[in-house]
């Protein structure tokens, strides 16, 4: 099982030890937040070139590592701009891919938009080129795209994930965050997730340290609703049947608490939850350890009637039972709490002015 960090970085774990710990993270932090500075200044004044794709590019990123619930909003803003008649592609580096493979966000997207190529490349300015003239995008969705800056955007939108904000306060190591705060400045609409998942008021105190940094910029609040059971083999159940339910999970994603959250809210009854390192492939010693683990549970006092895992899992996991307990899948689709129309009406202000721009180029062709 992977170790569970949070405790030591949120100051939950006060032994001595801890504190040590967090000490030294603290100091290391200060080197880390001078390069991340310095990085930041470097593309703000024009040192470091940034390319131009020649169509809209639109980024999806966030502050902090670990999961703040982007694939959703992937999925729902190509699904926006499917809709409006424009040939989307996804361009993500493609973390965790192997042998030329996709990775478990890249297949999970597949499946929610058949429609929609992914190119995946550790250089997004290439993927952006191979997006543009090997598939004909005429807009590009960039994945997890906030702190790689030399492809140009046209729409940056950071995703804060409510029950986790802001990176324990402390950029790495000594919290989360990729970047300090500040860098809220950059992003032109904020898209809070999660909002289910805590108190009113702790949402009200999300919205007032953004505002502190940016306060201009349009924030959506946002929830993960799951619509269904799936399996691999594409059968389907009501969500209801999950009510007092005794169950299993299983993840590799960043922030298992969130997935684990959401089962609960759905009335069920998690008898365990299997948490292994973000973005584990599943190989032959995990799923052995896995079956183990199941057949352990079915003969302990309260047995599982089924195990559920994220999609991200499923789609790497590909089976529809586990040591004979069946395995299963919940959806999740991004809700809005707030009004979503200033979003749509400013993609198709991006769009259409995309549209004007390419018909200019024409004419004087």
């Amino acid at each position: 099982m992977s170790w569970d960090y949070r405790p030591l970085l949120s100051g939950q774990s006060r032994d001595p030890f801890s504190s040590m710990a967090r000490g030294a993270l603290w100091c290391a932090s200060g080197f880390y937040n001078a390069a991340a500075r310095h990085r930041r200044r470097q593309y703000d004044s024009g040192n470091r070139e940034t390319c131009h794709a020649g169509v809209p590019v639109i980024s999806v990123g966030n502050l902090t590592t670990g999961g703040t619930g982007k694939t959703p909003v992937v999925a729902d803003l190509c699904r926006r701009l499917r809709a409006m008649d424009f040939r989307v592609t996804i361009v993500s580096r493609g973390y965790g891919a192997s042998d030329g493979r996709m990775n478990d966000e890249a297949m999970e997207l597949q499946e929610r938009l058949p429609d929609v190529p992914h190119v995946q490349h550790p250089d997004r300015v290439e993927a952006a080129r191979i997006a543009v003239e090997e598939l004909a995008a005429e807009v590009l969705v960039m994945d997890d795209g906030f702190q790689h800056r030399r492809l140009q955007r046209d729409l940056d939108i950071v995703v804060v994930d409510a029950t986790c904000p802001f990176g324990y306060g402390h950029v790495l190591p000594r919290g989360t965050l990729r970047e300090p705060l500040d860098s809220f400045t950059r992003a032109d609409w904020v898209l809070i997730t999660r909002v289910d998942q805590v108190d009113p008021e702790e949402v009200l105190a999300i919205r007032s340290t953004i505002a502190q940094y940016a306060p201009d910029c349009p924030v959506l609040e946002t929830e993960h609703r799951p619509s269904t059971i799936q399996s691999s083999v594409g059968d389907w159940e009501a969500i209801e049947v999950l009510v007092d339910q005794p169950v299993a999970l299983v993840s590799a994603i960043g922030n298992p608490d969130a997935f684990e959250q959401t089962v609960l809210d759905c009335g069920a009854i998690v008898v365990d939850h299997l948490r292994l390192p973000d973005h584990d492939s599943y190989e032959r010693a995990t799923r052995e350890k896995l079956r183990s683990w199941v057949t352990k549970l079915k003969g302990g006092p309260q047995p599982p009637q089924r195990l559920l895992c994220t999609h991200k899992d499923a789609v790497k996991l590909a089976t529809d039972s586990i040591a004979g307990v069946p395995l299963g899948y919940m959806p999740i689709e991004l809700a809005y709490r707030t009004s979503e129309e200033p979003l749509q009406l400013r993609l198709e202000l991006l769009m259409g002015g995309s549209v004007e721009n390419q018909s200019s180029r024409e004419d004087s062709a």
